[in-house]
């Protein structure tokens, strides 16, 4: 019984090893091609070549931007109250109405108020009324004392009248004048160019100045607010400094991006989130930003005059670093080492090429520096199939040659 079995293992064993000896040479004639030259249509590595799709760099001007979330604010918001306190007589304007600097939005009751300039009128005119009395006094008196009919201590004191007489009209023409100035807090104008908002404020409501009567937002400018990393300061303030920053402003959607111009920059960062905040104004006849609104923004920093541009789906990034696959002499791949100066969208710019490669974009995961590449849609050469023994065909015989 252990006999058979000890056979039974020598002979699987020999089964193995011719098994082997065969498949090493199959594989080795195979590997070896027909021919001694590795005819194959591969070349000498008997691997045909990689189809490629390529493209030619492009030339152009590219703008550095940096991307962030903002919020739109008004320039300005102004809530109304009144100075004084009084009756609405009457609201002269509407919720959500566009209101000029200056136009008439609510009238209080002011009948007190006129009585009041009235009366600061009326003893200013008396007060005037006794000065010019005492002056004509005074001239007189002036007169009498030359001719030796009057003392002059007498004159003195006509003169001392006339002087208290002046200052009393100034003073009462100031408490006129005071008078008036309270009698136009019974006006309230817009004071400046914007947006009504709610009023829940009507005629006939007592109103005092603790009392809100609606607000006015300035439009036309408008700020966006945004904050950008603490690393972007630099560039930031640099641009700021070599002229006007550019910002677009897109509420998404159909809707058309605005360009504004950055005005304004803290003067320190948050060092909780490492960002520092910065504003744009821009021009909004047509009301596309409302307050309160949210907004992507884009700030041009730099523009990079003529940079070779190329797909960003063309650039490899591995630990020999970053680089791009070229087509060479003799449709040879070629690695050409680039730095990626700035990407937007599906493209970048770059530096290392010269702009007249044809860069490798598709295919490029199979490649080899010195691998042969085939453009894609170019029609492959035509080999000579093998015959039986290994050896290419000879041509067929041409009508009239004999065998």
């Amino acid at each position: 019984m252990k006999k058979k079995n000890a056979g039974l293992i020598v002979g699987v064993v020999a089964l193995a090893v011719a098994g082997a000896w065969y498949l090493n040479k199959v594989d080795g004639a195979h590997a070896e091609g027909p021919g001694k030259g590795g005819g194959g249509p591969g070349g000498k590595g008997g691997m045909p070549p990689t189809t490629v799709n390529v493209v030619s760099p492009q030339r152009q001007d590219v703008g550095v931007e940096l991307s962030a979330n903002g919020t739109v604010t008004p320039v300005r918001t102004v809530d109304l109250h009144p100075q004084t306190t009084a009756t609405i007589r009457q609201v002269h304007i509407r919720e959500g109405q566009f209101v000029k600097e200056g136009q008439v939005m609510f009238s209080l009751d002011d009948r007190a108020d006129r009585a009041n300039v009235a009366r600061a009128e009326a003893q200013v005119a008396q007060n005037r009324a006794t000065l010019a009395d005492l002056e004509r006094q005074y001239k007189r008196s002036q007169d009498l004392a030359s001719q030796g009919f009057l003392s002059q201590s007498a004159v003195d004191s006509l003169k001392s009248q006339v002087e208290a007489a002046r200052a009393l009209v100034q003073s009462n023409a100031a408490a006129a004048r005071a008078s008036q100035v309270s009698a136009s807090y019974t006006t309230i104008r817009a004071p400046m160019s914007g947006r009504v908002g709610a009023i829940d404020i009507h005629p006939g409501a007592l109103v005092q100045p603790s009392t809100s009567l609606t607000t006015v937002t300035q439009l036309d400018p408008i700020d966006v607010s945004f904050n950008l990393p603490e690393s972007a300061l630099g560039a930031v303030l640099a641009a700021q400094r070599a002229g006007k920053v550019a910002v677009q402003a897109s509420t998404g959607g159909e809707a058309r991006p605005l360009t504004g111009e950055l005005k304004f920059v803290d003067n320190a960062v948050d060092p909780s989130a490492g960002t520092i905040r910065v504003k744009a104004q821009f021009t909004n006849p047509q009301s596309m930003l409302w307050p309160g609104q949210y907004v992507s923004t884009r700030v041009t920093v730099q523009t990079i005059r003529d940079a070779v541009v190329i797909p960003q789906n063309a650039i490899i990034t591995s630990t020999q670093g970053t680089f791009v696959y070229v087509v060479g002499e003799g449709n040879e791949a070629r690695q050409v080492k680039v730095a990626r100066l700035h990407g937007f969208g599906e493209y970048a710019a770059v530096t290392g090429l010269s702009g007249n490669e044809k860069v490798i974009t598709e295919g490029k995961q199979n490649l080899r520096p010195g691998g042969k590449v085939r453009l894609a849609g170019a029609k492959p050469q035509a080999q000579p199939a093998p015959n039986a023994e290994g050896a290419p065909q000879a041509a067929s015989a041409k009508k009239g040659d004999k065998a």
